[in-house]
């Protein structure tokens, strides 16, 4: 579903990414980890089109990137930090604005069943500058799965949210995960995606230097795997 080859990210002088390999097949859940600067969230925007590698081959669902980002686009949600929502719209217009941009058929009953899955139908008229954090993020999630996207990029989601919306959020990405989709997840939080991933990668240096399933792992593991990793990196 993503193949990433010899992937080359500069800024200036600087470079980010260095001759990256990635693959994910489809409906994977990936938890992409690493350190502050490692490219996590470089990496995530060029797969999402929204930035042009300086060097490399990407595919998406079949499609090249950048020659063929319209086509990309149509097939991801992306999900930040930030909600990038509409304050003074509510929760169903904000979806309804989405919906517009993406053509979908039959838009009130895919409204409806995307309101139900992320738990927000009885707060569907209400406007989003009321919501709280934590519901705001599971807002955003309904936005990035509206047009039943094939592939779902999330950066950091967990960030700002206190204990119980992190619980909330975790059961929506399982059931998000559980309809099939390919998701590819930054995080800090070990011990939180390690409920959540299918697999593990760690991000040091531009490059994943170490890879292991969920299958693989120990009770109580990821930390040490993680702390393996960058201690082989240093």
């Amino acid at each position: 579903m993503i193949k990433v080859q010899r992937l080359v990210k500069r800024f200036g002088v600087k470079t980010v990414l260095h001759n990256l390999d990635f693959q994910v097949q489809e409906g994977e859940f990936v938890a992409l980890m690493g350190p502050n600067g490692a490219g996590k969230t470089t990496l995530l925007r060029i797969l999402s089109s929204l930035m042009k590698p300086t060097y490399g081959k990407i595919s998406v669902a079949g499609y090249s990137l950048p020659e063929q980002s319209s086509h990309v686009r149509s097939r991801l949600g992306i999900v930040s930090h930030l909600p990038l929502l509409y304050g003074d719209l509510t929760a169903e217009e904000n979806l309804r604005f989405f919906g517009k941009l993406y053509n979908i058929n039959n838009m009130p009953n895919r409204i409806g069943e995307v309101l139900d899955l992320i738990g927000l139908m009885q707060r569907k008229n209400d406007l989003v500058r009321t919501f709280s954090r934590g519901m705001q993020q599971r807002l955003a999630i309904g936005r990035a799965i509206l047009h039943n996207p094939e592939v779902l990029l999330l950066d950091e989601p967990h960030t700002g949210l206190d204990q119980d919306a992190c619980e909330m959020l975790d059961q929506l990405l399982k059931n998000v995960a559980v309809q099939g989709r390919t998701v590819v997840m930054t995080s800090h939080d070990l011990v939180r995606v390690q409920d959540l991933a299918s697999r593990f990668d760690v991000l040091t240096k531009g490059k994943v230097s170490a890879s292991i399933s969920a299958n693989h792992l120990e009770e109580d593991g990821l930390i040490t795997f993680y702390r393996h990793a960058l201690e082989a990196s240093a």
